[in-house]
């Protein structure tokens, strides 16, 4: 269980922390958001979409096709992907904010990493400034924090010209269809219809590399399908050189309920 704590001196100078070495934690996290900095190499390696967060959309990789199984992390913890998103690179670590919009370093105690000692990197030097290693973390972390503010201002100008839209999946089943609901795209087709001022003017801010990295992704999406067909129950598996049936994925929904992402 998480237990987000703000580090300070007075809590962490005598206490260590290790890197992680496995990504169990986020077993259960099929959907995690995405900064514009990374979209190139997400693109790649799963499917982008978008996901609605109060007025605002974010994007984000989606990594299962149910909403509390990440096909990516393996039975023993490893990553599957070509590709880390950074939202989960800087484990156990996150950053915070106090009441007043100060932001804090905070790690998860709950997360095995962090302990009296004498095993890992310490929070603390002995004069009481950060350690090296911590002063990394959060520059890391700062970046990618910079890097969602500027990609939530992108977001915001796709969906002022109307280029976002729900994207609907159903998953077909022995048990009948489902649908995955709660994941947006990019309207291509509102996006070509767009005059040379409006084109123009996404291209000034930044928003055609994520509008055509989510849609180029979309592509990825057979490839999570045949991900859950050889992770799913031995049963159920389809044999070595045999064509895989996907009709039961159609790209064109398992509900995921975004209130509480942070």
């Amino acid at each position: 269980m998480a237990t987000i704590t703000p580090i300070t001196r007075s809590r962490h100078a005598a206490m260590r922390w290790r890197g992680n070495i496995s990504y169990a934690f986020a077993a259960g996290r099929a959907v995690i958001p995405l900064v514009g900095a990374e979209l190139a190499r997400s693109a790649l390696s799963f499917p982008i979409a978008f996901i609605q967060q109060g007025e605002d959309f974010v994007p984000a990789a989606v990594l299962g096709l149910e909403s509390n199984r990440n096909l990516f992390v393996a039975a023993d913890g490893r990553w599957l992907g070509g590709y880390v998103p950074a939202a989960l690179r800087g484990h156990p670590f996150v950053l915070g904010r106090t009441e007043e919009g100060q932001q804090l370093l905070c790690v998860d105690e709950g997360s095995g990493l962090v302990s009296e000692g004498p095993d890992g990197q310490r929070f603390f030097e002995d004069d009481g400034t950060p350690s090296k290693a911590v002063g990394e973390v959060l520059d890391f972390l700062t970046k990618i924090e910079q890097n969602r503010a500027a990609t939530a201002t992108v977001c915001a100008a796709l969906r002022a010209r109307n280029l976002i839209e729900p994207w609907p999946i159903t998953l077909k089943s022995d048990q009948g269809d489902r649908k995955i609901e709660g994941l947006f795209r990019v309207n291509e087709t509102a996006l070509n219809a767009l005059d040379d001022e409006a084109f123009l003017t996404l291209r000034s801010r930044g928003a055609l590399p994520l509008a055509y990295a989510q849609l180029l992704s979309m592509q990825q999406l057979r490839m999570l399908a045949e991900l859950a067909a050889v992770r799913a129950p031995r049963p159920q598996r389809t044999p070595l050189g045999a064509e895989l049936d996907l009709s039961w994925l159609e790209g064109d929904g398992i509900k995921f309920d975004f209130g509480k992402m942070h």
